[in-house]
């Protein structure tokens, strides 16, 4: 490679970013904007689910219940309802996602009993609201059975109640943003940067300026080396900006190894700015490149990577896809380090898997490029 070719494509693709305050604008503003508006807007905290509530024993045990259910915070009471009537219709109009039915005689029960029964009716409709309805339920009842002086009724059997006290490690307050802003940072990167590449060559040609490319002395190696270069370094104060900002707006903790994590971030800028130069070798219009980063990297990034399901419960065919998304590895790898402050040699075969794929699309990308020379 000849350092004069090589600076000369870096000095050039350099000037051309500067004059074009567009796609500054695009560089710095649309990442951090994308990470505060979904870091907001994506979450899988469910609070105060509008509850009806009707209570047909209308005695201080059943206000007592209802009162302490709703003060969690996790469901409020949207309705007091009169009937099964205003029940049915409620739900069917969709004032409220849950219904609490407390019979006739639920004081008496509890009282002589120690326990009974009410029922509790939720939307369906919506699945996730439905599971995290019933779960803050469960938990709800668990949390009532030792208050309510089991202890007692088990002391002559010899039988003591069981307490748990769960420990929760890496995000004690359950904090979806802590789980969701480090996935945040992979796909939006891996987005931008496809994007920022796929549209350099084919620029060149809508503008006119690739014929005179072809018939430089200017090597492939050195022309896509120049390309990639100016976007890795500004990829890389991208990606530092978008943590920082996702460390002091929503408070991501950070745990880990700041150089390992700034080298898998290079190793995973260059995997995007690769992949982005290989379609804007493919496309024959700035349209058609920016079309075809999008589907082919934030669909798959924000689906296959485990940024919004577990892999595991993805099909086997959707699974072995995954392993082809380079989002997957740096996702692990970001939240590894940021939330659990875990050991570089433990991510060792994701870091090799992302340099491994950077390589092979760069070496792609260059045979593509000088197969066009030749034609």
């Amino acid at each position: 490679m000849n350092p004069r070719r090589f600076m000369a494509v870096l000095r050039k693709e350099f000037i051309h970013i500067l004059r074009d305050p567009r796609s500054l604008a695009v560089v710095f503003l649309w990442p951090v904007s994308m990470v505060f508006l979904y870091g907001y807007a994506i979450t899988f905290d469910i609070r105060e689910i509008p509850l009806g509530l009707l209570d047909q024993d209308r005695t201080a045990a059943s206000r007592a219940l209802a009162r302490d259910l709703t003060a969690s915070g996790y469901f409020r009471t949207a309705e007091i309802l009169e009937d099964r009537e205003d029940l049915s219709r409620g739900l069917m109009r969709g004032s409220f996602k849950a219904g609490l039915v407390i019979p006739p005689g639920y004081g008496r029960s509890a009282k002589r009993e120690g326990d009974t029964h009410v029922q509790f009716i939720v939307d369906g409709s919506n699945a996730n609201t439905a599971q995290v309805a019933v779960n803050y339920l469960r938990m709800f009842c668990a949390v009532q059975i030792f208050e309510t002086g089991d202890a007692e009724r088990n002391a002559g059997t010899g039988l003591l109640p069981v307490s748990i006290q769960p420990r929760v490690w890496y995000n004690p307050d359950l904090k979806s943003s802590h789980f969701i802003v480090p996935g945040l940072v992979a796909v939006v990167m891996m987005m931008i940067c496809v994007l920022l590449t796929s549209i350099t060559l084919v620029r060149e040609r809508e503008t006119g300026t690739l014929e005179q490319i072809l018939v430089s002395p200017i090597r492939p190696a050195e022309l896509v080396a120049g390309k990639l270069a100016p976007y890795i370094l500004i990829a890389l104060l991208d990606s530092g900006l978008v943590i920082l900002f996702s460390i002091a707006v929503f408070g991501v903790p950070f745990r880990g190894n700041a150089v390992f994590l700034l080298a898998a971030a290079l190793v995973y800028v260059f995997c995007a700015l690769s992949f982005g130069l290989l379609i804007s070798g493919r496309a024959k219009s700035q349209m058609v490149a920016m079309m075809a980063s999008q589907v082919l990297t934030f669909l798959p990034s924000l689906l296959l990577s485990g940024f919004m399901f577990p892999i595991a419960s993805l099909p086997k065919v959707l699974r072995v896809l995954s392993s082809f998304v380079p989002a997957t590895y740096f996702l692990k790898i970001i939240r590894h380090v940021m939330l659990k402050g875990t050991e570089t040699a433990a991510l060792r075969e994701p870091f090799l898997f992302l340099l491994a794929f950077g390589l092979v699309v760069t070496t792609v990308g260059i045979r593509q490029f000088k197969l066009r020379l030749e034609d």
